[in-house]
């Protein structure tokens, strides 16, 4: 699927089951929720701390579907288009990074 069909079957999704968009402030509070939950993963499996009992059953690839999927909904009702805004940001990340990682010694 791409970009595009991405924020079309969520925005669909929201008007069938969700009945219409939470505003913009309760979903920027539920994406950080969601990152929360991905560090969490991530702490555990790659970091130093321990897995808890309520940790039980949580995929890293499940949370950060919901990350991507609260993204595109605030996407979606501030009227971003993520493919548009994607390839502008690779071309600024490019024009601005191009020989600055390769020439990171710190990366060799």
């Amino acid at each position: 699927m791409t970009i595009a069909e991405a924020q079309a079957i969520v925005d669909r999704w929201i008007k069938e089951n969700g009945v219409r968009y939470f505003n913009e402030l309760t979903n920027m509070a539920i994406l950080t929720e969601e990152v929360g939950e991905v560090a969490r993963i991530i702490s555990r499996q790659y970091g130093e701390q321990s897995f808890k009992k309520s940790d039980e059953g949580k995929q890293l690839g499940d949370e950060l579907a919901d990350v991507l999927f609260v993204l595109i909904c605030l996407a979606n009702q501030t009227g971003v288009d993520l493919t548009e805004a994607l390839q502008k940001n690779l071309e600024k990340k490019t024009n601005r990074d191009s020989n600055r990682h390769k020439q990171n010694e710190k990366l060799k």
